[in-house]
Parts: C-alpha cells; sequence; structure tokens
C-alpha cells in the first residue's frame, strides 16, 4: 500500500473537463490528481515555411508551468525557455502528430498549449492526454464550420509515469514519490497498445527486466484507463477518433441525410456532398428511381474523387398507375413543395376506394475505380384521407404503415429506421458491401 492508500497498479483519479476555455478552437482542464493542466488547441490556415505548397498540415505544442504551479514561485519563461520545458513541448508535439493524418489535416497547424496551473507529479503525462481531448474538440469545430470534411484523427494518445519507489514499481506516481524514485518511467501510448515513446532512466539504481516487464504492464494499464476517461469525457466527439471511412451522399435532401448518416453510422462517416465540394445541379433525367440514383452516385464520385451514395425514392401508388413516382418530390411542379404535393395527390385520389400504395428506394454506390452497386428496398402501405401526424417529410403525413396503425409522420425515428423504405434499401447495401470487403480480402 503506498502512502496515499493507492495500490502498486492504481492510478490517481482523474477528471477532464472539456470546452473549458471558450475562446479555444478546443479545450479541456483535465486533473490527475493534485496535478493540475489546462489544455488548448488553437488553428491557424498556414502551415511551417518546410510544409508550404506539400498539401499537409502540422501539430505542434507549447508547455509552460504557471508561477504558482509548485510551492516556490517559478518564474515565468522569458525569450529563452528553459531545457525542460521545451524538451517537454517536443515531447507532447511528438506525441500528437502520431494522432493526426497530417494530409486529411490541410495546409493547417493546430497549436496545442499546455499551461501547468498545479504540479504534483506527471505534468507531462498529463498534458499529453489533456492535449488529446483538446484536440479532437478542435477538429470537431472544424467539422461543424465545414472547413474538413472528415476527422484527421487516426489514434488515440494516452500517457502515464511509472517508477520504482522503495523497491515497488508503481503506477501514476505523485511528486512525493517521483521525487525520490528509484526509476523513473513516462509511457505514450495508442489504443492498440503500441509505444508512441517510452522514456526511462535509473537515477537511483539500475531495473531487472522483469522490473521494466511490470512497469510496461503497468503502463498499458495506465494508458487504457485514461482513454476510457477522455472518450468518457469527449462523449459523441469520441467518435472523430479513427472514423469510418468517408461516404459521400449525393443529396441536398437534409431529412435524408439525417436519415443515411444514422442508419450508416456503424459503417461509414456520411458527409454531405457540399462538405465535399459539390454544389450540383445534377440533371435527374431516367425514368426509374435506380436510374435517377446511379446519375447522382456517378455525377458526385467522378466530381469528388470520393467514394459516393445517392438515394432517389418516392411514392408509387397502385391505383394512379405508378405516380408520383420518380416525379415524387416536383409532383405539383415545384420541387420540395411538399404541402403543394400532398394537396394534389388528395385531389387525384378522390372518390378512390383502393388507396393501396409503396414507398421505393433505391440505392446507388459508386466507389472510385469500381462498377457502381444498386440495390432497392420498399415498404407497402395505404394513403389516408387527411394528414396525420407532424414528422418526417414528403408524404409521411398520409402515408399509413399498417401493422404499426401508424403514418410514417407518427413514427419516431427509430421506429421509421427500422421499417421503411430507405432503411431496406440501405440494409441491402450493407450487404453487399460486406460481400465486397469479403472479396477484398480474399483477393488480398
Amino acid at each position: 500500500m503506498r502512502f496515499d492508500g493507492r495500490q502498486p497498479d492504481e492510478k490517481r483519479p482523474v477528471s477532464i473537463e472539456p470546452d473549458f476555455v471558450h475562446t479555444a478552437y478546443g479545450s479541456c482542464l483535465i486533473a490527475t490528481g493534485n496535478t493540475r493542466v489546462i489544455c488548448t488547441a488553437s488553428v491557424e490556415e498556414t502551415v511551417p515555411p518546410f510544409l508550404k505548397g506539400k498539401g499537409q498540415g502540422w501539430v505542434t505544442a507549447e508547455y509552460a508551468m504557471l508561477p504558482a504551479s509548485t510551492t516556490e514561485r517559478k518564474k515565468r519563461d522569458g525569450i529563452k525557455k528553459d531545457g525542460r520545458g521545451v524538451e517537454i513541448q517536443r515531447l507532447i508535439g511528438r506525441s500528437l502528430r502520431q494522432a493526426v493524418d497530417m494530409k486529411a489535416l490541410g495546409e493547417r497547424t493546430i497549436t496545442l498549449d499546455c499551461d501547468v496551473l498545479e504540479a504534483d507529479g506527471g505534468t507531462r503525462t498529463a498534458s499529453i492526454t489533456g492535449a488529446m481531448v483538446a484536440l479532437t474538440c478542435a477538429v470537431e469545430r472544424l467539422i461543424r464550420e465545414g472547413k474538413l470534411i472528415a476527422s484527421p484523427i487516426r489514434h488515440q494518445i494516452a500517457a502515464v509515469s511509472c517508477g520504482i519507489v522503495e523497491d515497488v514499481p508503481c503506477l501514476d506516481l505523485c511528486y512525493r514519490e517521483d521525487s525520490g524514485a528509484q526509476v523513473d518511467m513516462n509511457f505514450v501510448m495508442n489504443e492498440k497498445g503500441d509505444f508512441i515513446e517510452l522514456q526511462g532512466t535509473g537515477e537511483g539504481r539500475a531495473f531487472t527486466p522483469d522490473e521494466l516487464s511490470i512497469l510496461m504492464t503497468y503502463g498499458r494499464k495506465g494508458t487504457r484507463e485514461l482513454m476510457e476517461e477522455q472518450r468518457r469525457a469527449l462523449g459523441e466527439r469520441a467518435l472523430l477518433i479513427d472514423p469510418k471511412p468517408v461516404l459521400v451522399a449525393a443529396t441536398g435532401n437534409e431529412h435524408k441525410l439525417k436519415e443515411l448518416k444514422e442508419i450508416f453510422r456503424d459503417y461509414y462517416t456520411i458527409v454531405p456532398m457540399t462538405a465535399a465540394g459539390f454544389y450540383g445541379p445534377i440533371e435527374e433525367t431516367a425514368a426509374t428511381f435506380a436510374g435517377n440514383a446511379l446519375i447522382k452516385a456517378e455525377a458526385v464520385c467522378a466530381a469528388t474523387g470520393l467514394p459516393a451514395i445517392a438515394d432517389d425514392s418516392g411514392l408509387s401508388v397502385d391505383i394512379l398507375d405508378g405516380e408520383p413516382g420518380v416525379y415524387s418530390a416536383r409532383y405539383a411542379g415545384e420541387h420540395g413543395d411538399d404541402e403543394a404535393n400532398n394537396d394534389l395527390l388528395l385531389s387525384r385520389m378522390k372518390g378512390k376506394e383502393d388507396r393501396r400504395a409503396q414507398f421505393i428506394c433505391a440505392l446507388a454506390l459508386k466507389l472510385p475505380g469500381e462498377e457502381p452497386i444498386i440495390t432497392e428496398g420498399s415498404c407497402p402501405g395505404t394513403i389516408l384521407y387527411e394528414r396525420r401526424g407532424t414528422g418526417g417529410f414528403g408524404y409521411d403525413p398520409l402515408f399509413l404503415y399498417e401493422p404499426l396503425n401508424k403514418t410514417f409522420a407518427q413514427l419516431n425515428e427509430q421506429e421509421k429506421n427500422e421499417v421503411s423504405h430507405r432503411a431496406r434499401a440501405c440494409e441491402a447495401m450493407k450487404e453487399k458491401m460486406r460481400e465486397l470487403e469479403q472479396k477484398k480480402d480474399r483477393n488480398a
């Protein structure tokens, strides 16, 4: 048992408060025991001279201990920084660069500033762990502002200290332990348990291979637990770490985009075509849903060079010989006028007893250099005599899904994504995608 009651392999209590500095692109306050560090991320739309014109970004760091961070006032850094601070900020920069695909970041620089409020051991490792959170918050804002299509973060990074104190290997040393440690080590690792940097020295005595093995086990345990704390603090933003492959949705319809994001969230990062720099328009000249979906997917893939998925869907009413069909969005003339389209449909259905209909969706996937893949899905229903429900879009208020006795406009998001025509087409597409991946794996 250690002096503070911890077991040898037990880290100090950790708290991470993201968005601590509202003026920064990303930030957090991290506390590991009594060590507290403010980590902020700043973004500049430029790169150092040695990277100009190379189409890639840069991640760097600065580190400082504030005057009251230790029991004796620490002098502020002047023009010449102290050697320890320079060494630590280089370590932070090296570590966080391992997290980022610099090409995907584009020609911009993210600077991570780590300012120690209170130092009680492990300030460099706390800075690295906190800087990872600040970096992720900054990337989320860049995506939100349309400056990035998708996250360039490929790895999660965390760091922890270990050491041998009075011949006992220990995890996460506080200052009292660190100042008298026989052996001092710092581990910087990624989510795979691979080493990014390992700093170790036997200041008090040499250490054995067996002791090193114990310290490495503790280091892996500590960084793994810190990564859980990072993800807990980030919440939904943790999905930006090692994100799913990007798939550009060839649609300007926010409702369709939202549904596609939800349905494919476990497989792909769906981004709108405008985020990839494509604004259209695309002439939908085919006579079928599948044909129009293919036109859109191929146009966006050719223009962006990225995998693209397109949806073309609509309502087909039996008694109207399949109307409104491919003209569903512009049935009444103006594209996307849901009220006018519904009014026209009700007018055309007046006096008709056979009110059977189905929503139909065709999905087209176009990968660069590959043949397109097309799937379809349909959902049967009945056209009501008047609108019911306030959710959804298009013809949803008139389309009754009889097994649930609700219109699509009355279904919640989860219910709709389980039974809709789009959900069924997407399930068929996901199966095709899995077959494609298996084929690639066999040929590899």
